[in-house]
């Protein structure tokens, strides 16, 4: 993966070469291994490139050989070779032996149809002098990102926020932001915290016109109708299979040594597993974090997991002093608040991991469209609570939320959920850190329903529309978001072969029997990680990727996190009522309620203020 930075201008004005290298240089991590820029007319291309494929060649922004046309990519097209040798048949003269010129010649030829023949993951900007247009555009699920800002006179675009900032007035807080991100850990698209500076949302593309006028167009999306009848039995897991592995073989392919990030987990060990087979007996490098906490630590369930498949496996371990120490330059790197503590877990991991390798495969994404968190068994449960008068049952549940001892972890989370006014808004509420009734509690004016529309507009049974909604919105704009951010940071690109979009759309026509069975989520995932992994590692308990913060916040890090929330400098409790952080902070210390989460997200929005709006990088106190 790389970095992409552009400049369109509306107003006659020359694009500014030094700004196009300023915005540039914020994102050398994202391309250490050389830099390109081109100008053509009102359009100016910036480019960072980490060299995955075609290591000699493909510089970039590329111009192609059989017409004015000009790109500057950032990603993957994994199935590049087949598209090449389908271009030089029908007579496309091709100068490179990378994937960056074949996308450049599908878009000349076919336009933005011709995405429908790429797999890949993928954000880019294209100018077709032909017509003048510019066009921006993103990866079916949204794995790599693309922000843009408008000006009078100019657009500006980028792989991230911090390259938009050079060619702009000083950041502001978005304050109708803020309360998505209390409410979702991150902001749905178009929007960010920063006023003004928009995010392509996935599948999305974005036509800039050679006087400015914008049109936004969706190239494609999950098949929220359910069409034709689903598949179950031998023939889901049949298809499963082999879609899974054709996705790891895809993800294989480069021009440097890939590895794989190994929690221990199913998810990661099946991955683990069929590259293993697919490398024929080759060499797997694999790599684990651990907490040295045994009620979160995976690291002898990874190691099981290496010795079982055979790889060449690597451990690191994560302390409270990397929270302290790392927490303002990561938020540096996600543009944003650090939403889940896991973040600098996967950077310290990609960081330890680039000396041996450039890429890593992840695990992520089947949660999301095989039902593999436990609200997926625990929220069809709910129909009963859920039939209730809405007055009497939040009522109800607010009560027995409060009552509910800590150890009762689900149970808590399950009355959490039915506080949501309506069905939309109790899914959104599982994951959520603030509930509609705690977000008014926190500032005037917020409790607002707040839902996207993504449950109303898919079709099929429950499961199914909750798998749909998470896909748009926790799968998107939070791990995703995460999962670049944290890999590129150590300047190594992060691969999710779950998220071809070849299996996720199969994924949506398997039966919803063949995901969820009892309290058990993933059965189908199960089912084939038979077939490669021993049972002990098939049918281990979900743990999740875990750190043991409550234990952090009340011993290690409490100086530090009550001077960033309740400190001279804090922001976050003059921007919202000091008194419930108060209460919040006290609870928790007190160990009347473990209230790790929603520290987590103050925090992060604290620290995130002060690393862009203020420069102000946290002072770390001592452990």
């Amino acid at each position: 993966m790389c970095g992409i930075v552009g400049i369109r201008r509306f107003d006659g004005r020359p694009v500014d070469q030094a700004l196009l290298r300023a915005m540039a240089a914020q994102l050398h991590h994202r391309g250490p291994d050389g830099d390109g820029f081109r100008i053509v007319r009102d359009t100016g291309f910036g480019h960072t490139r980490l060299s995955i494929i075609d290591l000699a060649g493909s510089l970039q922004p590329m111009t192609s050989a059989s017409g004015p046309c000009h790109i500057t990519f950032n990603g993957e097209i994994f199935n590049y070779q087949e598209r090449r040798a389908a271009l030089q048949a029908a007579g496309v003269p091709l100068r490179t032996q990378g994937d960056t010129e074949v996308l450049l010649e599908t878009l000349r030829s076919e336009g933005l149809r011709g995405l429908d023949r790429l797999n890949g993951q993928f954000a880019f900007g294209f100018l077709d002098e032909r017509n003048g247009t510019l066009l921006l555009a993103r990866d079916r699920l949204g794995i790599l990102p693309l922000y843009y800002a408008v000006r009078p006179g100019f657009l500006v675009f980028a792989s991230e926020i911090k390259a938009l900032l050079p060619a702009l007035e000083s950041p502001q807080l978005d304050d109708d932001a803020v309360e998505d991100y209390l409410t979702y850990r991150s902001v749905p698209p178009p929007n960010t915290l920063f006023k003004d500076i928009k995010k392509l949302a996935p599948g999305t593309a974005l036509w800039v016109s050679a006087d400015g006028k914008l049109r936004h167009e969706t190239w494609w999306q999950l098949p929220a109708e359910q069409n034709g009848p689903l598949l179950s039995g031998d023939a889901a897991i049949a298809a499963v299979d082999q879609a899974l592995e054709r996705a790891v073989a895809g993800r294989l392919v480069a021009d440097v040594p890939v590895g794989a990030y190994l929690s221990g987990g199913l998810d990661s060990s099946l991955t683990v597993a069929l590259m293993k087979k697919l490398r024929r007996g080759g060499e797997v490098q694999t790599f684990a974090a651990g907490f040295s906490d045994p009620r979160f630590d995976e690291l002898p369930y990874a190691k099981r997991v290496s010795d079982a498949v055979g790889t060449t496996h690597h451990e690191i371990n994560v302390t409270a002093q990397d929270f302290q120490q790392l927490w303002s330059k990561l938020s540096w790197h996600r543009d944003g608040p650090i939403s889940e503590p896991a973040d600098i877990a996967i950077f310290r991991i990609a960081k330890y991991a680039r000396s041996t390798v450039k890429v890593l495969l992840s695990g992520e994404g089947s949660d999301e469209i095989f039902g593999g968190y436990p609200k997926y068994a625990y929220d069809p449960k709910l129909a009963k609570f859920a039939a209730m008068p809405g007055f009497l049952r939040v009522a109800m549940m607010r009560r027995a939320e409060r009552l509910l001892p800590g150890a009762k972890y689900r149970a808590r989370q399950a009355a959490r959920a039915l506080t949501g006014r309506d069905t939309a808004e109790r899914l959104q509420t599982w994951f959520a850190p603030f509930t509609w009734y705690e977000r008014k509690q926190l500032r005037d004016g917020y409790g607002a329903l707040r839902t996207p529309g993504q449950y109303e507009r898919c079709q099929g049974d429950h499961l199914r529309r909750m798998l749909y909604v998470d896909c748009h919105t926790w799968l998107a704009d939070n791990l995703l978001e995460r999962g670049d951010r944290m890999s590129m940071a150590a300047s190594i690109e992060n691969r999710p072969p779950f998220l071809d979009h070849e299996l996720v759309e199969l994924a949506f026509r398997i039966d919803s029997s063949m995901k969820v069975k009892g309290n058990s989520g993933k059965w189908i995932v199960k089912e084939i990680a038979r077939r490669h992994l021993p049972a002990n590692i098939v049918d281990r308990k979900k743990v999740g990727f875990r750190v043991p913060l409550d234990e952090w916040f009340r011993g290690g890090l409490k100086d530090y996190v009550h001077d960033l929330l309740l400190g001279r400098d804090a922001f976050v409790s003059r921007y919202l009522k000091r008194a419930p952080i108060e209460a919040m902070l006290q609870d928790h210390m007190r160990g009347r309620r473990n209230e790790e989460l929603r520290l987590w997200t103050l925090l992060g929005f604290e620290v995130w203020q002060r690393t862009f709006l203020r420069g102000v990088v946290p002072v770390h106190k001592g452990s």
